[in-house]
């Protein structure tokens, strides 16, 4: 009997823990209930809500500002490669033009002396164009050799200049502004 007793109090302990846990979970439902409903009905949090949408809003349109700017640059760069040399090549047309001038009346006329002075004046003008880009011809003859100017393909002896100057230029060096464009061709004393 004692075995029974001590059962039914189990059983009664059980009951009412479950009783009190289905209580507990009812009040925890109802605070999340009532704690929604409190934030919901928070006129701040609708706030905080519209400000998140806005900033939002002004992160998607910097987005695609941002890459609209991208593409943009992308494609001016690849028409500034593509057309580089645009400004030259209008600079040169009036040469070529003169050029054809010369040749045409070159078969016409007789006179050499003055076909080769207009085919010189086109030297002048074409050189004109190139110096006001930045072209300028190397100064090679009695400089010390040097091969990041010079490319020496000889070496001549020399009773006028020292070992290791420049004698003679085979091909002229060009240099654009600051860079080397082709080193001279040089012989140089031995």
């Amino acid at each position: 009997m004692k075995e029974h007793e001590e059962m039914e109090q189990e059983r009664n302990a059980a009951s009412e823990e479950a009783v009190q846990e289905t209580t507990e979970e009812r009040a925890d439902s109802n605070n999340e209930i009532e704690a929604e409903d409190a934030i919901q009905e928070d006129p701040r949090l609708e706030e905080l809500r519209k400000q998140a949408e806005e900033a939002n809003g002004r992160f998607l349109r910097a987005q695609a500002d941002f890459d609209n700017y991208r593409r943009r640059t992308l494609k001016e760069k690849e028409e500034l490669a593509q057309y580089a040399s645009i400004k030259l090549i209008g600079s040169l047309l009036p040469v070529v033009d003169n050029f054809g001038r010369a040749l045409a009346t070159g078969g016409e006329s007789a006179d050499v002396q003055s076909f080769a002075k207009g085919v010189d004046m086109i030297y002048r003008q074409l050189w004109q164009v190139l110096e006001g880009e930045g072209l300028k011809e190397m100064e090679a003859v009695g400089q010390p050799f040097d091969p990041e100017f010079h490319q020496a393909i000889m070496q001549v002896e020399s009773d006028e200049y020292e070992e290791g100057t420049v004698v003679e230029v085979v091909q002229a060096g060009y240099i654009l502004k600051d860079k080397v464009i082709r080193p001279a061709m040089v012989k140089v004393s031995g």
